[in-house]
């Protein structure tokens, strides 16, 4: 039980049935802690400490993990927001999966996007959330934001990098995968682009 609650501790408090069943917790003990109040069912496969702090990602975090931590990535307008690249507040939870999840049940608020189950993504963490990188993040949303919001994002990310040296590395979603660090437009003036296409083409070219 320990195990458990240890795992849920740095999970924000969350933990699923698979983990429970991990640390020998069967489906009906898990029933009898949720009506003894010793864990909350939060939905199907998801429970949580009763009590614990719920930060601003909650509804995030809650769905990623409903989801699955170990198949999906936040991305997309979720992430923009997650780095600080936009003050805008999505209305639905945005989750990137490999194609071969394109069946998977869809809890309401997620919106889901896919990828090539054999392409590498480089992700970032922040607070325990596992999160498309930045520039990954401004790829993805290039085609879906105005142009000034892509510029502010651009903006943001370039301050964030300076701030944070040069030396932050991602992880490729796949274990043969080296780890870079994927770079965010720098230098001096940020541009306008014409188009999604445009930004992109600037991106693969960055150094």
């Amino acid at each position: 039980m320990r195990g458990l609650e240890a795992t849920a501790y740095s999970q924000h408090g969350y933990f699923t049935t698979s983990q429970a069943r991990e640390r020998g917790l069967s489906s009906q003990l898990l029933s009898h802690y949720v009506r003894g109040n010793r864990f909350e069912r939060v939905r199907r496969g998801l429970y949580r400490l009763p009590g614990f702090p719920r930060p601003e990602d909650d509804e995030m975090r809650e769905k990623w993990m409903a989801v699955g931590a170990e198949k999906a990535v936040l991305s997309h307008q979720s992430a923009l927001a997650l780095l600080d690249l936009s003050d805008n507040i999505p209305n639905a939870v945005h989750l990137l999966l490999g194609r071969r999840y394109r069946g998977l049940r869809r809890p309401a608020g997620v919106v889901i996007h896919t990828r090539p189950d054999e392409e590498e993504v480089n992700t970032v963490w922040r607070e325990g959330l596992r999160l498309t990188s930045p520039a990954r993040t401004l790829v993805d949303v290039a085609g879906e934001i105005q142009p000034e919001q892509l510029e502010m994002a651009v903006r943001a990310g370039t301050r964030s990098r300076a701030a944070h040296g040069a030396g932050t590395r991602s992880r490729g979603t796949t274990a043969r995968s080296p780890r870079r660090t994927e770079r965010c437009p720098r230098g001096g003036d940020i541009v306008r682009y014409e188009s999604a296409a445009a930004f992109r083409r600037s991106m693969s070219s960055a150094p």
